[in-house]
């Protein structure tokens, strides 16, 4: 065995999953059969799916704490060539906050709490207690590596690990758009109240709101956009006329949050919407 497969195992069986890294700190290729994602990908992927490949496929999603699988001949050519290990931070229950350089150091030692640090060749990791979800540069110098990410296994640093804290959190954290009011025309147009309602056939409102998680679930970006696009489509057609329910809106909350939004993004976005029509 080599060094990193070696360290692999000490990490792993003290449950921080792991993974071979090739030359430029990148993840090893997809084999033919998973390349383009074509076998679905692993059920940990955001698209969750029916991979059973036994080699170290689809990056982040391929770390694993199982001694078996990292010392299998899958693994096995992967290791003999690998530069580097990494891990994922999020499977392993903490948060990596990579600082790249010294203005990033100076800042998170005036803002954040210490906690464990490791140094790199740039600047430090800070390690904290809790996971969350990743992203890149959310501040100059600063990205988030936890959930659906992998970092760099660069030793196990000094200092106590701290909780995660509530302003690491709200890195990752942006403001909602301001919403420009909707024209009044549009306002008008829905201010009936009363009566019969065309909308209120079953049918014609399942179909809208089964349009309406389909639209907000196949977003590939601009989620957020997306999302608020797709509240105010709902309410300029069923908001004033009390066809929805308190389990339509859930049904969009909640295929908004399997597309990574929030909780609080969501009430965001439908007051936001809603405020936009004047209701």
């Amino acid at each position: 065995m080599n060094d990193h497969l070696t360290t692999a195992l000490r990490l792993a069986a003290h449950g921080v999953p792991v993974l071979p890294l090739r030359a430029g700190k990148l993840p090893f290729g997809n084999c033919p059969a998973c390349a383009d994602n074509a076998c679905g990908g692993r059920p940990v992927m955001r698209t969750p799916g029916p991979c059973d490949c036994p080699r170290p496929c689809h990056g982040w999603a391929a770390a694993t704490t199982d001694p078996h699988t990292l010392t299998s001949p899958a693994w096995a050519s992967a290791w003999r060539t690998a530069a580097a290990l990494a891990y994922h931070p999020g499977g392993a229950g903490i948060t990596v906050l990579d600082l790249d350089d010294e203005a990033a150091i100076t800042w998170a030692r005036a803002a954040l709490p210490p906690t464990r640090t490791v140094a790199t060749t740039r600047g430090e990791h800070w390690i904290y207690r809790g996971a969350m979800p990743s992203a890149n540069g959310v501040r100059p110098g600063v990205d988030v590596k936890s959930c659906m990410a992998y970092a760099r296994w660069l030793g196990p640093g000094e200092g106590t690990m701290a909780p995660l804290p509530a302003a690491v959190r709200a890195l990752t954290v942006k403001e909602p758009a301001a919403v420009r009011r909707a024209p009044q025309s549009l306002t008008a147009a829905l201010t009936g109240r009363g009566g019969d309602c065309p909308h209120r056939t079953p049918a014609y409102l399942a179909r809208g709101i089964t349009m309406a998680v389909q639209r907000i679930t196949d977003a590939t970006s601009a989620v957020h956009a997306t999302v608020y696009r797709t509240f105010l489509a709902v309410l300029s057609t069923h908001g004033r006329c009390g066809c929805l329910t308190d389990t339509d809106v859930q049904r969009l909350f909640s295929a908004a949050q399997t597309r990574g939004e929030s909780p609080r993004h969501c009430a965001d976005a439908w007051t936001n919407a809603r405020s936009a029509l004047g209701m």
